[in-house]
């Protein structure tokens, strides 16, 4: 209702310039004159007059309007200040790390699908999606190609409202979440953005793959950056076990690690084994890689925390092109074919029952429901009581996926 005030001031500005400027308005002001001389003036005179008085009464009440209601008109959102910047600028080093981590993701995923396509020969079904909160995303998705059953590489940049309680939570990780604030406010806008990928291959003795890179970031009132913090991570789930597809992939994200900060790789590669367990199950859902999460400016600055995100991201390409044209195109048999059905069944009970981006894609309003079980793959088998033969390739895989190795 405040922000229609100007607007219904502005509209009785007019009514009140309307009657002044009336024939029998004009006849009224000229009796204000109690010289006879006033009421011969020229028509000229008397327009003059009449719009003197007129600037009189309506210069108070536009300044009154111009500096005070100002106060009251509704805020843009972030999203709107988002979308203003974009349209009136590029994005620069110079522009808000939101923007620049969008602009990096979206970029990446171009790259990502060109290179899982030539891999493949067939092209991603592509959708862009929109959130009523502001913002959206793109999800690529291949199904039933020549190399991969299913692969997904999807990018969002959301915005929203983190309710009270929510705050409450993330508050116990992030205690600059409403800077040092007393008192916890009712909603804080947030941006969140990333990228997620999973690679599901047709053959048995090709691992799947799946990478998560992502920034989330609070607003201030004004539109100034909040609280901030980086996460993600990149793991390989194989079949069939190939050391030096395992040491090739562990020492790539090391390799990446060692260039920003030497504690990175043991410390993420621990993190990455603990989370990606299948409790129930007592073992890790693939053979780890590395995982992190609420990377911010206790650990280092901005800049170089993105610095090491888009390095991490940019590895993925060069080093599962490398193990993808090692396995796809080797011999199997339907045992071997079997045995991958079983452990893509693992991979799913471990999504749907212990990962937490899962469960809050799912629990957030609104979800977008394909783009989060995106990672699922298309079949997988439960068979009631298997164990695999005693000294089989199976059997040593299970033994690795029981006790975690170092591979470099």
């Amino acid at each position: 209702m405040a922000s229609r005030r100007p607007l219904l001031r502005l509209f009785e500005l007019s009514r009140i310039q309307s009657r002044l400027n009336n024939p029998s308005c004009r006849r009224t002001l000229s009796s204000f004159s109690a010289s006879s001389e006033a009421s011969q003036l020229t028509p000229l005179a008397r327009y003059l007059g009449v719009t003197a008085l007129s600037l009189l009464i309506a210069t108070p009440l536009f300044y009154k309007t111009a500096v005070d209601e100002p106060l009251m008109l509704d805020a843009l959102s972030l999203a709107e200040r988002d979308q203003q910047t974009k349209r009136a600028e590029e994005i620069t080093n110079a522009s808000p790390m939101r923007l620049r981590m969008e602009k990096f993701i979206k970029e990446q995923q171009v790259e990502i699908v060109r290179a899982l396509e030539a891999i493949d020969g067939t092209k991603f079904r592509v959708d862009e999606w929109q959130r009523k909160e502001g913002g959206g995303g793109i999800t690529c998705v291949l199904q039933e190609g020549k190399v991969f059953e299913k692969a997904g590489v999807g990018v969002s940049a959301v915005y929203g409202t983190l309710p009270k309680a929510a705050i409450l939570k993330m508050r116990a990780n992030h205690k600059n979440l409403v800077n040092g604030a007393n008192e916890i406010p009712e909603s804080i806008e947030f941006f969140a953005a990333g990228l997620s990928l999973i690679c599901h291959p047709r053959n048995p003795m090709a691992p799947t793959i799946h990478l998560n890179y992502r920034y989330f970031e609070t607003a201030n009132p004004d539109g100034s950056s909040g609280a901030w913090w980086f996460g993600g991570g990149s793991d390989l789930t194989p079949n069939y076990l190939f050391e030096e597809d395992a040491i090739l992939f562990h020492k790539s994200l090391k390799d990446t690690c060692d260039a920003h900060n030497k504690e990175f790789y043991p410390k993420f590669k621990k993190w990455c084994d603990e989370y990606f367990y299948n409790k129930h199950r007592r073992e890790s859902r693939g053979i780890g890689g590395i995982f992190f999460d609420d990377l911010d400016e206790s650990t280092a600055d901005k800049e170089s925390l993105f610095a090491f995100i888009q390095e991490s991201l940019k590895s993925f390409v060069p080093t599962y092109t490398t193990i993808m044209n090692r396995r796809k195109d080797m011999p199997f048999n339907e045992k071997e074919k079997e045995w991958q059905q079983i452990r893509r069944g693992r991979y799913v009970e471990f999504n749907l029952v212990h990962d937490r981006g899962t469960a809050f894609g799912l629990n957030t309003p609104g979800p977008r429901v394909e783009s989060i079980l995106m990672s699922m793959p298309l079949t997988a088998t439960w068979k009631y009581m298997y164990e695999p033969e005693p000294g089989s390739r199976e059997e040593k895989l299970e033994e690795v996926l029981r006790n975690p190795k170092e591979w470099v």
